[in-house]
């Protein structure tokens, strides 16, 4: 975790609270992991939900022309990091 960090003060449910520190304590992991576990967690789920905002964009789009506008943008980043020769 970066040493830039903000406190944040949340509330769970107590069968939450219980179920997360066995998870962390079975694995060996101590109290201060908690921060650690909760920060990969959000953004697991951010990740999630920005993936399926972007699915559900494509979701009506031919999928020859979804796999043809992927191969585009592939391409186009791979060019964008190639050596430049000369």
């Amino acid at each position: 975790m970066p040493d830039d960090t903000t406190r944040w003060t949340v509330s769970v449910s107590k069968e939450t609270d219980i179920a997360v520190r066995s998870f962390l304590a079975q694995r060996g992991m101590k109290k201060g992991d908690l921060s650690k576990f909760i920060e990969d967690a959000v953004r697991w789920r951010v990740l999630d939900q920005t993936v399926a905002e972007a699915r559900s964009k494509f979701a009506d789009m031919p999928p020859e022309e979804l796999a043809a506008l992927l191969d585009e943008a592939v391409a186009e980043t791979r060019a964008a990091f190639e050596p430049k020769a000369g």
